[in-house]
């Protein structure tokens, strides 16, 4: 195992870390740090750095930061938040064709409760049914390796209704190629990504080398299908080897598309959307950003070398 790959492993168990947490969260210097990468706490820091994208051509996917809900007031609070800020993004014409859309943590609307797999999707439907009427679209975030069943689970039943519905394969699971291979079907829109959890070797790959030959597997499964693949990568190589496969599989510009994560890279998501194709960005907002800061750190270890490097300039 390399450098980066024991970098990775540290960062995802600070990820869980709640002590290391609760010391970065007070520091002075994060919160002007980390708004870098999380706009604001607010609906309203969401909807305006959509508004700053989409004036260079960008499209959005908005995460309400928060999981492992744990009452169902808060589930509630959750889903009731998303649907205010699609009505705001609607309000502000930000909806149209699905250029800004909602990223949906089923653990935040209840899936950890009690029946919690019957509560999150009574949320995910109430949250589809507001996407559906103003326009744009859902994508179900996928979290670690134990509710992947259940995610898919709930996906296959929402799409009956709503067959727009999106979802996120994680490449660094050894089952992905397969359930990519079962999701590259006509209508059906995936979001590949790497992974951000800390997976044991049993059910995912530990190396970057791995997980990175698994994406490439899965992404040309993907681009070879009748869906839509989202490629979301940082990976400059990942980048240009999508860009062949999907012109060897005569791929539309509006046949899929490219994610980056907000404040990552954004030169080269000014890049790819100048060059026609499409480009969106994850946006996450909300009080719980640590977990998620630190799981985006792993993915990509350079960005913990940045943030240090931020911390330490303004310290």
């Amino acid at each position: 195992m390399g450098p980066a790959d024991l970098l990775r492993k540290s960062l995802l168990t600070l990820a869980a870390d709640n002590r290391v947490r609760d010391l970065i969260e007070r520091a002075p210097v994060s919160r002007s740090v980390v708004k870098r990468y999380v706009p604001g706490a607010y609906d309203s820091d969401a909807v305006a750095a959509v508004a700053t994208l989409r004036a260079t051509g960008r499209w959005a996917t908005i995460d309400f930061l928060g999981e492992d809900t744990t009452d169902p007031q808060q589930a509630e609070a959750v889903t009731t938040a998303y649907l205010r800020l699609l009505d705001l993004l609607a309000a502000d014409q930000l909806t149209a064709r699905g250029e800004a859309e909602v990223s949906v943590k089923l653990s935040a609307i209840g899936q950890q409760l009690e029946g919690g797999d019957a509560i999150a999707l009574a949320n995910a439907r109430r949250i589809c049914e507001a996407a559906q009427r103003l326009g744009t679209t859902v994508t179900l975030d996928m979290e670690d390796h134990t509710t992947t069943d259940r995610t898919l689970t709930t996906l296959a039943t929402l799409r009956a209704d709503y067959p727009w519905v999106g979802v996120a394969i994680q490449a660094y699971l050894h089952r992905s190629e397969a359930d990519c291979a079962a999701l590259a079907g006509e209508g059906s829109r995936v979001r590949l990504c790497k992974g951000a959890y800390s997976e044991p070797e049993e059910v995912a790959f530990q190396s970057m080398d791995e997980v990175d030959k698994s994406y490439v597997r899965c992404l040309r499964i993907l681009l070879s299908g009748k869906g839509y693949p989202m490629i979301a990568t940082h990976d400059p190589r990942l980048v240009e080897i999508g860009t062949a496969l999907a012109r060897e599989a005569g791929r539309a510009p509006d046949s899929f598309e490219f994610q980056m994560l907000y404040g990552v890279r954004p030169e080269e998501q000014r890049r790819l959307a100048d060059r026609g194709h499409r480009m969106r960005v994850y946006i996450p907002y909300g009080e719980e950003w640590y977990g998620y800061l630190m799981r985006r750190m792993a993915e990509r270890p350079a960005n913990a070398m940045l943030f240090v490097r931020s911390l330490i300039s303004r310290g």
